[in-house]
């Protein structure tokens, strides 16, 4: 898709660098973290970060800091800090315009095995950086919410009114985040959006660990050239979503006009991708890039807590943000492919 089809971005993306803004990214060296802070560096922005490293990496940073100028980098401002800390949030928010906040602890199965921990990152944490950034004053508050908030409502394409109940205590946690967000617009007037991430990939997305998600889990053991496991049948499906999607939505919602904050807004491409159907794409991708897997994936029982389809409807966000995905899942996969092989 061309950059002629993405009215409200474009736009964006050229207003941005003579309009310089001070940033607050939270996880600033996770996955989506550590692309928000390159993209907005290559932008000329003022970026603070905010990390503690409980699931982020310094090689993210480096990385990123790889990608952009000395100039550039000499913008940003690192910050070793945890969000259940109140005085660290403060210490973030000072100053800042917009607070983009990525920090969380991930993962169903994470949450399933550890409640509590998940609950005092996603809960306390999340608290502690409305209080920080609605007595700092910032100008916008974007949040990632989960598209697990959809919990057990059978009905497809998702659509951000209609949701059921959460299946696992790390989506009650994001229901939660939805919850304080609402509060804190009716009570002291804060403008936030969350954003219903699902299933975002790319580039500097954790392949190791037990919480690592799909994509670079089964993308590292095609290039060991060992067992790849399919929890179920295969047939279980998601909407995959490239990390640029996800970036275009942050600077989207961060920016937005009055009347699209204190809303929920799905980021996801609208598509449906079966396991077995991302299994022939990995596989495919890999070929193109000189890479032969020619074992077939052992099937495994299904994980508990994992919604079996999930498919967004992601109109709300063209209408109120001007978000039009640029990358289907196979683009993604195809722009990914090279730094999965290069790590």
């Amino acid at each position: 898709m061309s950059s002629a089809d993405l009215p409200r971005y474009p736009e964006l993306l050229d207003q941005l660098p003579n309009h310089p803004k001070t940033w607050l990214i939270t996880g600033v060296a996770g996955f989506i973290g550590s692309n928000l802070l390159e993209h907005l560096l290559k932008l000329d922005q003022r970026v603070v970060g905010l990390d503690n490293f409980a699931t982020g990496h310094q090689h993210n940073l480096d990385e990123a800091q790889s990608l952009v100028t000395p100039e550039q980098w000499a913008r940003f401002q690192f910050i070793d800090g945890d969000i259940r800390n109140l005085d660290d949030c403060a210490r973030a928010c000072e100053g800042v315009d917009y607070v983009l906040h990525q920090a969380a602890l991930g993962s169903v199965p994470r949450s399933l095995n550890d409640p509590i921990t998940t609950n005092a990152a996603n809960i306390t944490g999340f608290l502690n950086m409305l209080v920080a950034a609605r007595d700092a004053g910032v100008k916008s508050f974007t949040y990632a919410a989960s598209s697990s908030t959809y919990g057990d409502h059978p009905a497809l394409p998702k659509v951000e009114e209609n949701i059921g109940k959460p299946l696992s205590p790390y989506a009650v946690t994001k229901y939660v985040n939805e919850l304080y967000a609402e509060v804190f617009a009716r009570s002291y007037g804060f403008k936030a959006i969350g954003l219903r991430y699902f299933n975002v990939f790319g580039k500097r997305q954790d392949p190791n660990g037990a919480y690592a998600a799909v994509i670079p889990k089964w993308t590292a053991a095609m290039v060991r050239g060992e067992d790849v496991f399919i929890n179920g049948d295969g047939d279980t499906s998601r909407d995959f979503c490239f990390i640029e999607n996800a970036v275009q939505a942050n600077l989207l919602a961060a920016t937005a006009e009055d009347s699209a904050k204190n809303e929920v807004y799905n980021v996801a491409v609208g598509d449906r991708t079966s396991l077995n159907d991302l299994f022939a794409a990995l596989k495919s991708a890999l070929a193109e890039n000189g890479v032969v897997y020619d074992k077939a994936p052992v099937h495994r029982n299904f994980r508990p807590g994992d919604v079996r389809h999930s498919q967004a409807d992601i109109g709300k966000a063209a209408v109120k943000l001007g978000y039009v995905p640029e990358f289907r899942i196979r683009e993604g996969i195809a722009r990914a492919m090279p730094w999965y092989l290069e790590h």
